[in-house]
């Protein structure tokens, strides 16, 4: 038994020791990254392009939004996919209004069901312009410069644009818990894009180039799968040298998180069903991320529940939560969620059973429809 505590104790360091390399290693960047106040002048042509299924009331909500822009040359391409509610009629008075939206619809097929892939695709088709900028009919611009700013990215090598999409604040604990998974999420990816190792984007805040999409032949190697339109694009498409990340305030785009804990349940669930497609280096980073933080918690738990070195213990928590902080902090800030650095010790448990529990989901996981 006294062998067992001392194998769990070494196991609980290598476990520590792992964590402390991501945040050295894998976070530390963005501690430093400062985002840009002052942006020049951007004339870039850009195609905003949202896909959107029985939409209507976020269409009426957020559109107008997007199309009131402070940018000078775009369009908006809205994929009206399937819509079985008031959407047509919406858009067709928003048209009416604005001239640079142009709206794609797609009619569903009695034998072939159509997915988000599907409607993206069609959208971009129907884009005129080169560089294409992409999020959700129920996402919410923080400002009218969301456009520009992610415009401004797209320079030298630049193909894919990284943004950030938190969720909005509103009570209870789920709603907390959304927003810290959404901010680890973040950085997560965020950070991977800094080292030259993007793996990953949202695509409720995410650009990319045309010639990218179609040299590349679009969704065709995971068409088959439902989900991951952003994140496995990005995973296959993404080089060391052709990803930059934009975080700026006046570049976030919200949304709302889900409001029980099935519909989270679900969302997740197609999420997390296409991490098994990440290329191999990717899924070993982020399973042995999820992995040692796993154990560390769980041994740490066990190993005080039957007071064996309690102190030391408490040590390598604190010194491990102290050292969260000091990397946290400044990204919590810039990521407008400061807030939820006090929530930060509790919800890192819950975190990583989240992680694994839902890994594992994942993997057994085949998400047949989008909405």
């Amino acid at each position: 038994m006294e062998v067992i505590k001392y194998i769990l104790f070494v196991v609980f360091q290598v476990c520590f020791i792992t964590q402390l390399y991501y945040l050295i290693a894998k976070h530390r960047r963005l501690t430093s990254y400062k985002p840009v106040n002052d942006i020049p002048a951007c004339n870039l042509p850009i195609s905003v392009i949202i896909a959107a299924r029985n939409e209507h009331d976020n269409l009426k909500n957020y559109l107008p939004l997007i199309l009131d822009q402070d940018y000078p040359d775009y369009e908006v391409v809205v994929v009206n996919d399937c819509s079985s509610d008031l959407s047509e009629f919406l858009l067709k008075e928003y048209q009416e209004k604005y001239a640079k939206l142009k709206v794609v619809t797609v009619t569903e097929h009695p034998r072939f069901k159509t997915g988000k892939k599907f409607a993206l695709t069609m959208g971009i088709k129907a884009a005129k312009n080169e560089h294409l900028l992409f999020t959700d009919a129920d996402c919410e611009p923080v400002s009218d410069r969301w456009i520009s700013r992610m415009a401004n990215k797209f320079k030298g090598s630049t193909a894919i644009v990284l943004g950030y999409s938190p969720y909005k604040r509103s009570s209870g604990f789920l709603n907390l818990f959304i927003r810290y998974e959404t901010l680890k999420t973040g950085i997560n990816y965020l950070s991977a894009a800094l080292n030259g190792e993007a793996y990953m984007g949202i695509g409720r805040n995410l650009a990319y180039t045309k010639t990218l999409f179609f040299s590349n032949k679009g969704f065709a190697a995971h068409m088959h799968v439902m989900s991951g339109d952003d994140d496995l694009f990005v995973n296959q498409n993404a080089t060391p040298n052709n990803v930059d990340i934009e975080i700026h305030k006046e570049a976030h785009v919200y949304s709302d998180s889900k409001e029980t804990l099935a519909g989270y349940y679900w969302q997740k669930k197609r999420h997390m069903g296409v991490g098994k497609l990440y290329k191999n280096r990717d899924r070993r980073h982020l399973s042995f991320d999820a992995i040692s933080g796993f154990f560390f918690y769980t041994v740490l738990i066990y190993l005080a529940a039957i007071n064996f070195m309690p102190f030391m213990l408490l040590g390598v928590f604190i010194f491990r939560l102290l050292f969260q902080i000091l990397i946290y902090n400044k990204i919590y800030r810039k990521l407008r969620s400061a807030d939820l650095i006090w929530y930060m010790p509790f919800f890192d448990i819950i975190y990583y059973i989240y992680l694994n529990l839902f890994g594992l989901i994942g993997t057994f996981t085949k998400t047949k429809q989008w909405k």
